[in-house]
């Protein structure tokens, strides 16, 4: 008996999300149907004219826009912002930020920090367990 591969699908959302665009600014063809692996690699290795505006410009999704402010999405919400913004909306944040953003950096650095700090230490534990016990 043979088999036949099927074709792997995933909804518009899990697609939008791997593309890194904000789903309600998309054209009505992607949101309505089931998008296959092909077509996602196709739209990551040639994006339409869509794609790389809504890239661009925007409204991005919120761990897109996190990641341009250099915060973590749960500072977003702590600074008010629940919804997609654009590049634009984006940049005014970046040349006049709010008392919430430069707090949220500051927690974003500290956490960076924090983290580099513990893989430098488990780092050097691995290593120090990797030359064997001293006698």
């Amino acid at each position: 008996m043979t088999s036949h591969p099927t074709t792997q699908t995933m909804k518009p959302a899990t697609a939008a999300k791997k593309l890194g665009v904000y789903l309600p600014a998309t054209p009505a063809e992607f949101q309505e149907g089931a998008v296959s692996r092909a077509e996602l690699n196709e739209l990551q290795a040639a994006p339409p004219e869509w794609l790389r505006e809504l890239r661009r410009n925007g409204p991005h999704p919120r761990p897109v826009v996190a990641a341009k402010l250099g915060v973590s999405i749960a500072g977003l919400a702590r600074g008010g912002v629940t919804e997609a913004l654009t590049t634009e909306q984006i940049e005014a944040l970046k040349q006049d930020p709010p008392q919430w953003l430069e707090k949220e950096r500051a927690t974003q650095a500290g956490v960076r920090k924090e983290a580099a700090r513990i893989k430098e230490k488990n780092a050097a534990e691995r290593a120090g367990q990797v030359r064997g016990p001293r006698s």
